[in-house]
Order: C-alpha cells, then structure tokens, then sequence
C-alpha cells in the first residue's frame, strides 16, 4: 500500500531516478562512487610515494601488508559495533579517522623525505577505518532495499562503485604524472571528507531500534551462530577464503612478471585489467534485467571463471586472449556478487546484517596477505607455469567442493523477501551541507 506522500506529484528531481532508489540508497550510492574514485587512485599513490622516497619493491609490499592487516584485525569488531550503534555514525566516524590519516600522509609526502614507518602507520589507520566502515556499510546497504527490487538496485550500486573504481585508477595515474602521489592522496581524503559529509543525511527512522545485547563478546558469538548454522554462509564464506587469496596472488604477483616476461612490458597486464573491470560493469548491467530463480547455484558456477585468468598466464596467452578471459571473469564475478548480496538480504536478520557481513568480509581477506607472501617462494619451488596452475586448481576444486551442499544448490529467490523501507522515493535527496572540507575515500 503506497503512503500519500508516496502518491504525491513528483518533482522532476524525483523522475530521474526510479521510484525504488530512495534517499539512503541514492546518497550511499553516491558516496561509494566519490570515495571509490579516491581510494582506487590513493592506492597507486601509496606505491609511488614509496618509491620516490627511495623505498624498494619489498617497502611497497609492507604498505600494502599494512593496509590489509588491519582489516584482518578489526573486521569482526567492526561488524559487531555496527550492529550494536547507529550504521550511519559508524560509517561517518570511520570516515573521519580515513580523511585524518590520507591527509596527515599527503602532507608527508607533499613535505618531502616521508619515512617508511610513518607511511605504514598511516595506511594502516586507514585500513582500520575501512575495517570499521565496510561491515556497517554493507549492513546499511542491505536494509535501505526493499525485497521486490534488491536484485536491480545491489547491480546498479555495483556497477557504480566498479565504474568509480575503473575510473579513479585511470585519473589517478594521470594526475600521478602531472602533480605527483602527494596531491593524489590529498586529493582522496577531500573524497573521504565529502562522503562522510552526505552520509550524515542518512535517515535511520525505519531500521529498528537496537535491543541491547550481552556485551561484545556476546555479539560477535551471535554472529558466528548465525554464520555456522547456515551451510550455504559457511561454505561460501570458506571457499572465497582460498578464492580470494589465489586470484590476488596471480594478479598481484605473477601477473606484472609474466607481463614483464613474456607480454612485452606492463601495458598489456594495465589493459588486461581494465577489461575486467569492463566485465564486472557489463556483469552488473545483465543482472539489472536477469532474476535467476536459483540464487546461489548460478552464482557459484559464476565462480569457476575466475580460473581462467591464471590458466591464461600460465600458457602465456595473446594480449587479446588475456583481455578476453579477464572481460569474462569481471562479468562472472559480477553475476556471483549480485545473487550474493541478495541472498544475504533474503536470509540473514535485519539486526545481524553487520556481524554476518563481517564475518563475510574476514573469510575474504583472511589468507590474502599469506597467500601474496608465498607466490615468490612458490615460484622458487615450482615455478611460474604450475604456480599458475595451481592457482586454477584452487579456484575451481573449491568451487566444485561447494556445489555439493544442498542449499546451495537448492535456495530459490522469494517473491517478496523482507522489505525494510527506505525513505520515499517521492522526497529527493538532500543537497551535502554547505562544505565542510574534503572528503571520503573507502572499499568494496
């Protein structure tokens, strides 16, 4: 039943955009968007910044060791604080703590002589941040949509963040060569700073209040029963543990070296990415129209492309080749990410979305940093052709391996999963305040 707020004549503010994408989701989408064309520049700033001060391959390494350690730290606290305060207060403080630390590293960089343990210190306060953020974040995503219309809008807000992402790469390159990382990560906590500011026009009056929990501790065991009692959840959360570290080691790593070897240089490897990033647009555009009925079985043979990317290394494959298979694995992980976040929305409680996302996201990046770390001795050991293999393996027999518990196989979209209303899509969304400074710049 539509309100009479709902049925009011709308403004043509209100036409541009469809009736489900209401204030939050159009003010988190566009946030992501700002702070993905920070962070994804920041992050090739970071590495060059190391390297004008003289650091080596091995100090850029230890920058990115040190923002993802923390995410390993703090992403199962951060998810139970989510959902036990306010999302939006969360998401704006971890943007308050992201602004600070990509600023105070952009005026070392910018001052000159930056030490390497300054550096590190300060990408890892941003790692923290991002920790804090990405579960509250999500959890926010997750009740701003309604049940009828989740699979349209998780597409289109991934499509915007990818596309954000894609183009914060290429502008922070160019602006890397025309003013330096400095001004780059400057430039990312203005990001951090405006997105922080438009997250504070969150409406949060639909999502229920909190009911006061056993502490902590008790909060985050609520979080692993949910996760453990669900086969679909754990399974999932297990497989991407090795998927997400074998694909991040063969594009971390080996990637740039075959690139280097036997592709002619770094530019085809550059290419080859920005064709998969292609993909996971054209992957998000295709689940805007498509509702598989079985969420989880489609989504899970989605995953088994993600193969193709180190078995076209190892053979070498031809450029085209190469952008071929990375374009198809974009889109494939695209269609997973999709049906994901729709079955989480569909499965998990309101009130535990941040705790059970986290739990999510540590699955994820648990075994990056060891997986990165073994690449050059595995290379050593087996060398670079069956490293890369063996990256395939481990992609798909994790893969497989999931295909055999029965709800995975067997989960259905529900017509009508729960709705949390978002605020009328009638009412368009605020302009930000009157600048307070800079602004935003986060993660996935």
């Amino acid at each position: 039943m539509s309100s009479p707020r709902a049925a009011a004549p709308r403004t043509p503010v209100n036409r541009r955009r469809p009736e489900w994408a209401g204030r939050n989701y159009s003010l988190l989408t566009g946030a992501a968007i700002i702070t993905n064309l920070g962070s994804h520049g920041a992050h090739i700033a970071a590495a060059f910044a190391v390297m004008e001060a003289g650091g080596s391959v091995g100090d850029v390494g230890l920058i990115a060791a040190a923002r993802t350690l923390p995410l390993v730290l703090f992403l199962l606290i951060g998810g139970a604080i989510a959902d036990r305060l306010p999302r939006h207060r969360v998401m704006v403080a971890a943007n308050v703590l992201n602004c600070l630390s990509q600023a105070a590293f952009a005026v070392l960089v910018l001052a000159g002589e930056p030490q390497l343990w300054q550096m590190m210190l300060l990408t890892a306060l941003c790692g923290t941040g991002t920790a804090f953020f990405n579960p509250a974040a999500e959890g926010m995503l997750l009740s701003t949509v309604s049940g009828e219309h989740s699979n349209r809008a998780f597409a289109l807000f991934r499509m915007a963040i990818n596309g954000a992402g894609i183009g914060g790469a290429a502008l922070g390159g160019a602006m890397i060569a025309a003013v330096g990382p400095g001004w780059v990560l400057a430039a990312d906590a203005a990001a951090f700073a405006v997105a922080g500011a438009l997250r504070t026009f969150l409406d949060v009056s639909h999502v229920p209040d909190r009911t006061p929990g056993g502490g902590l501790l008790s909060d985050l065991r609520e979080g692993w029963v949910e996760v453990r009692t669900r086969p679909w959840l754990w399974s999932i959360v297990l497989q991407f543990s090795v998927v997400v570290a074998v694909v991040g080691a063969a594009d971390a790593v080996y990637g740039p070296l075959v690139a280097r070897d036997q592709l002619g240089g770094p530019a085809p490897w550059g290419v080859a990415l920005a064709f998969f990033g292609v993909g996971t647009i054209a992957g998000a555009v295709l689940m805007m129209a498509w509702k598989p009925r079985r969420l989880l079985l489609v989504g899970t043979l989605c995953v088994f492309p993600l193969a193709l990317p180190s078995a076209g290394l190892a053979v070498p494959l031809p450029v085209w080749g190469l952008c071929v298979v990375m374009f198809v694995s974009g889109a494939a992980i695209e269609v997973f990410g999709v049906n994901w976040m729709t079955a989480m929305h569909q499965e998990i409680p309101e009130e535990k979305f941040s705790r059970v996302t986290a739990y999510d996201w540590f699955g994820s990046v648990s075994m990056l940093p060891l997986a990165t770390a073994l690449a050059g001795p595995a290379e050593s050991a087996f060398g670079r052709t069956q490293s890369l293999w063996g990256c395939a393996v481990l992609v798909v027999v994790p893969t497989a391996l999931v295909l055999l518990v029965p709800d995975v196989r067997r989960m259905t979209r529900r017509a009508h999963s729960k709705t949390i209303a978002p605020a009328p899509a009638a009412e368009p969304a605020p302009a930000p305040a009157p600048a307070p400074a800079p602004a935003d710049a986060v993660g996935p």
